[in-house]
């Protein structure tokens, strides 16, 4: 279901660019964006900042290309929240006791050491930044149809397909090494 939700907004300002243009899929945009940051906050008391951050954004990068009438403030939010992903994610390295990416998907591989999880962020990182860049040579360079396309199945599909490769590649690293040793007092309470 929170996938499914994560993608409304985006197909719905795909949806009404088809039907009318760029300035209606924004304006719809920014109020699904909204309208799915409130239901994230009153079905789970709390906005995650991702969200929050993103939903910023569009209300910022949106509302400055319905004002200005400039697409091109609403061309560079997918660039912008790639960026701070990839902010986050090296700033994760040295902030806090352990990278983002082992909070997120740390009991999934539960055998990585911090090594691979520091590697990985900055593998992860290197992505953001380069969908960043993607993005903002195809606003650049190519209709507002093409980046639109772009937006909903390029840049969704370059998505899935790292993080279905990234999947596999830690599974097969965490297969490598083997499972934490338990502490023995643990385990002479567990044979009492």
């Amino acid at each position: 279901m929170k996938a499914f939700l994560d993608f409304v907004p985006i197909l719905l300002f795909f949806i009404a660019y088809k039907q009318y243009d760029i300035y209606v899929a924004t304006a719809v945009v920014i109020v699904a964006s909204i309208l799915q940051t409130i239901f994230i906050y009153v079905t789970e008391k709390r906005i995650p900042a991702m969200l929050l951050a993103s939903t910023v954004l569009i209300v910022i990068m949106g509302g400055a290309t319905l004002y200005l009438q400039d697409e091109m403030f609403v061309k560079w939010k997918p660039t912008l929240i790639n960026w701070l992903f990839a902010v986050v994610f090296i700033a994760s390295l040295y902030i806090g006791q352990k990278p983002l990416l082992t909070r997120m998907m740390g009991e999934a591989f539960p055998n990585l050491p911090i090594a691979i999880w520091k590697r990985m962020s900055w593998i992860w990182a290197a992505f953001f930044t380069s969908v960043g860049i993607i993005n903002i040579w195809v606003a650049y360079n190519f209709d507002t149809d093409t980046w639109v396309n772009f937006k909903l199945v390029g840049l969704l599909g370059l998505t899935l397909v790292f993080i279905i490769a990234q999947s596999f590649y830690m599974m097969n690293l965490n297969n490598r090494y083997p499972a934490p040793i338990e502490d023995e007092s643990n385990m002479k309470k567990e044979a009492i």
